[in-house]
Parts: C-alpha cells; sequence; structure tokens
C-alpha cells in the first residue's frame, strides 16, 4: 500500500473561504435541474492540484465519479463514500462512488454509474443524471468526470468491502456554504501544495473531494 506523503488533519488551516452560503432555493430538486439544463455563461473552476512528482511525465487516467444528491424530507444531502485504508490511491479518503474509466464504457455518464453499482450496490435507475461539472485533474494522476445525479428514496446501498468502508450522506447546505470551507497547504518535494478541506461530524473531506464540491459551490452561486 502507497503510504501518504503527509496528515492533512495534522496541518494548521491557512484561511477559511468564507463565502456566503448558497441561497437555500437554489438547494432543491427544481432549482438544480433549472441550472444544469441552462448553465451560467461564465463562472470559474477550481485550480488543478499540483501533480505528484513522479506522477507528471505520463497523461491522466480518465474517470468518473458520481456526485449523488439524495432528496431526503429535511433536504438534500450528498451521499459520500470513505475508502478503505489498503487502496493504492487516496486510501482511507472520503470519496464520491467512482473509478477509471473502462473501454467498453459507453461514455463518462456510463463509467460513474458503473463505479457506483460496483461500489456501494446503487442501482442507476435510483439515479436522475442532471449533467457533469468541469473535469477535475488530481495530484495522483487522474482527470475526474464529476456526474451529478439526484437520487430518489427508497434505495439500498451496500459497500463493496475491498474499496468502501463507511457510506454516509452530508447535508448539502452544509457543504454549500463557505463558512465550512477551510484552506490549507503543505510543502511537498515537488513544490508547496494547497487544498480545501470540509470536516464534517468526525469525517474529514478534503483534496480532490473538497475541490469538485468546491466547484459545485461555485457553479450554483454563479449568476
Amino acid at each position: 500500500m502507497a503510504q501518504p506523503l503527509f496528515d492533512p488533519q495534522q496541518l494548521p488551516v491557512d484561511a477559511i473561504a468564507g463565502e456566503p452560503a448558497v441561497e437555500p432555493e437554489r438547494l432543491s430538486a427544481a432549482w438544480l435541474r433549472s441550472r444544469f439544463a441552462a448553465p451560467p455563461a461564465a463562472w470559474t473552476p477550481e485550480e488543478r492540484e499540483r501533480v505528484i512528482p513522479g506522477r507528471d511525465d505520463r497523461p491522466p487516467t480518465p474517470a468518473s465519479v458520481l456526485v449523488p444528491l439524495v432528496l431526503r424530507p429535511a433536504g438534500l444531502t450528498v451521499l459520500l463514500t470513505q475508502r478503505n485504508a489498503n487502496l493504492t490511491d487516496h486510501a482511507g479518503q472520503i470519496s464520491f462512488p467512482g473509478g477509471r474509466a473502462e473501454d467498453y464504457d459507453a461514455d463518462t455518464t456510463d463509467t460513474a454509474l458503473r463505479e457506483s453499482e460496483e461500489e456501494i450496490g446503487l442501482a442507476r435507475h435510483h439515479v436522475e443524471v442532471l449533467g457533469a461539472l468541469p473535469n477535475y485533474l488530481t495530484g495522483t494522476g487522474y482527470c475526474v468526470t464529476p456526474v451529478v445525479g439526484l437520487v430518489q428514496p427508497p434505495f439500498e446501498v451496500t459497500a463493496d468491502p475491498s474499496e468502501v468502508a463507511a457510506i454516509f450522506e452530508v447535508p448539502l447546505a452544509f457543504l454549500m456554504d463557505g463558512a465550512n470551507h477551510q484552506r490549507l497547504s503543505v510543502d511537498l518535494p515537488g513544490g508547496r501544495r494547497s487544498f480545501y478541506a470540509m470536516p464534517y461530524e468526525g469525517y474529514y473531506i478534503w483534496g480532490a473531494t473538497a475541490g469538485m464540491l468546491r466547484n459545485l459551490f461555485h457553479f450554483l452561486r454563479a449568476e
């Protein structure tokens, strides 16, 4: 198993992003459908992650994740997973269900839905795909397409124990509030790396997952 280069939870917080929260009316299924159907003309995604030394000499590996927004009575939640601690990349980290593309996948959406079925048993007929956010380049050499979808309960999920240690949900309103977005940085052999973290009730959401959530945040706030 590849050892992590650092423990993000031991780093000091440089700053809180602090932008105002996304307006509550924008966190509804109807508003999200309209936003993805007619995206804003201009908005600025987060910068790509600094590539880890030794991984910048090959093209990025195509991958997709599903950003599952669950329609709960108290409001939308985001379904997330904690990766198994013995995986090669992003071991133990919080992530969206997903993974690398295969030749037999029809497109990026098919990759996200297939991987979600394999990792957490979420049947694709429960997912109403809204659209995709910009590709996100990770420091570990993946080009990830985040596919956003609404998930209507009731549905069942079962973790694949070889990949997923836990499945949980976080209120979308918490994640779409800049007051909950921490900015941290660390010095690595290839240079200084900065990233976001969004700790929630014992779960430490950071890195690529937090970066993609920041892109969803920017996308929903844009006028």
